[in-house]
């Protein structure tokens, strides 16, 4: 179970079998209704209206020679005139690091007829050249008006020849692209120039890491050389950026993966006007709503994202949520479930003020909060709360106390306590000092060290006060109670069932 994660982060994991060609964030889902369409007898007519907005991308870059060495020295009379010459000579370059012209390939298309192209960042990452190949093989130099990793999407310019506006595609809205839609792929697989495939939208909102799932899938056929290139839909519009696939040997396995274009959009947007993208942050660490714990808000049902610490001096504090409130809607969008909450502010416009809805004493409170940016030092996982002044060392002896309903065994803070479970001086609460198997609070992965700071959103700091909560929870026949939780500096809720 994690704890305290804080908005906009979140523990990166490997993908095993994908051939990375990129990292996106992702955008929410909304699926509009559409009618079905036939499948079309050819694509040549809609490809040769798209070929010629779609691009080749070549790019170099110096890279480590992994040359063999010179051989050895040859063996010369001592003392000889010509030994200390060769032996300056083998010396240098044996040693010198030998450096080589690398070149890589990749696609792009054109977004605007001044001669911007989006393509993605891995494509030209590290590059100190980049080459923009035209459908009539002109060649264009190319400069970098922005890039994003985390998006993997990259702005470039080229100066049109004979300031002609070159043609460029339209986006499509990617929330409107249904699985079983048809959509044709342009690029540049492994240097072959402009090539199609086509295929149909085969799943979408699909992950390859933690935070990023919203990629459009597609059995079209896309190769390493394919990445940054679009994918049409019948009506010629940009509905994805290819950027990854999915394969045990690297090439076309049937699983293709695109950046859906409604995020390319926003992100190349923001590459051009700032050079980079600027993302929304409020400053609130969260968790998931689970079932038990809407039951202890008295939320018809689990939704929204409840917030587990606040950030003094961030957006959310400055708009008036607190912890324990839960967030059901952020600027107009409702909030289904954790994994969308982030996406939603991070995409939110800095520096525009949006309207929330939190769930706060058994009802809705809407409020007004100004949207911050993201920042490295907002990055790291800080506590809300601050640090409080040092207290005196507990003199009072330990109470302990065992509730068998939950399975745990808590004891008042005390100075043995605090050594034994590293706490700090200005820990607050009550200490878990054991937890019984397959009790309540071992299904929700507490353990001994833990903190328990509030029960039914009530501070605690005795044993004997969460043994009456619990007490009173139970002859109201309450089926759960909410605990707030620290361990190590990190914030959750948790949530255990009362056992009879």
């Amino acid at each position: 179970m994690v704890f305290g994660e804080f908005l906009g982060f979140s523990k990166r994991t490997a993908v095993a079998a994908v051939t990375a060609l990129g990292l996106v964030l992702a955008q929410p889902v909304l699926v509009a209704p559409a009618a079905a369409r036939d499948a079309p007898q050819s694509f040549a007519d809609l490809v040769d209206k798209l070929m010629p907005s779609v691009v080749n991308i070549t790019t170099t870059q110096n890279v480590p020679q992994k040359g063999e060495r010179l051989r050895d020295m040859p063996q010369l009379p001592p003392g000889s005139p010509f030994e200390e010459l060769f032996k300056e000579f083998f010396d240098k370059k044996n040693g010198e690091q030998q450096l080589r012209r690398g070149t890589s390939l990749g696609s792009g298309f054109i977004i605007d007829g001044e001669g911007y192209v989006v393509t993605n960042n891995h494509v030209i990452q590290g590059a100190e050249d980049i080459t923009v190949i035209l459908r009539d093989d002109t060649q264009l130099k190319a400069k970098l008006v922005g890039a994003d990793a985390r998006v993997d999407i990259a702005v470039l310019k080229v100066d049109p020849p004979g300031k002609k506006p070159l043609p460029a595609a339209r986006f499509g809205d990617s929330d409107k692209v249904r699985v079983g839609d048809w959509v044709v792929a342009i690029g540049n697989p492994f240097g072959l120039g402009h090539s199609v495939t086509a295929g149909i939208i085969s799943a979408r909102g699909r992950s390859l890491n933690d935070s990023l799932d919203d990629y459009l899938q597609t059995d079209a056929a896309i190769n390493k050389g394919n990445s940054g290139g679009p994918l049409f839909n019948v009506d010629g519009e940009v509905i994805g950026v290819n950027t990854a696939i999915y394969s045990p040997s690297g090439t076309n396995a049937g699983l293709a993966f695109s950046i859906p274009s409604n995020l390319v959009k926003q992100a190349a947007d923001q590459l051009r006007e700032f050079g980079r993208i600027r993302r929304g942050w409020i400053g609130v660490s969260y968790q998931s709503v689970t079932d038990d714990i809407a039951d202890s808000f008295s939320l018809d049902r689990a939704r929204g994202v409840l917030v587990a610490n606040v950030v003094a001096d961030g957006p959310a504090g400055k708009a008036g949520i607190k912890r324990n409130d839960i967030i059901l809607s952020f600027a107009g969008q409702e909030v289904p479930d954790l994994r969308r909450f982030p996406r939603i502010v991070a995409n939110a416009r800095v520096g525009s003020t949006v309207d929330v809805v939190v769930w706060r004493g058994g009802k809705e409170l809407p409020l007004k909060l100004k949207i911050g940016e993201q920042e490295e030092a907002e990055k790291t996982n800080v506590s809300a709360q601050g640090s409080a002044p040092k207290k005196p060392a507990d003199q009072d002896q330990a109470l302990t106390s065992t509730i068998e309903q939950l399975g745990l065994t808590l004891q008042k803070i005390s100075d043995q306590l605090r050594e034994k479970y590293g706490l700090s001086d200005s820990a607050k609460g009550v200490v878990v000092t054991k937890v019984a198997a397959d009790s309540p609070a071992a299904e929700k992965q507490l353990q001994a060290g833990d903190l328990i700071l509030e029960v039914d959103q009530k501070p605690v700091t005795t044993p004997q006060e969460v043994t009456e909560i619990v007490a009173k929870l139970q002859a109201q026949k309450k089926r759960s109670v909410l605990l707030f939780v620290e361990r190590q500096g990190d914030p959750r809720f948790a949530a255990l069932r009362l056992t009879k």
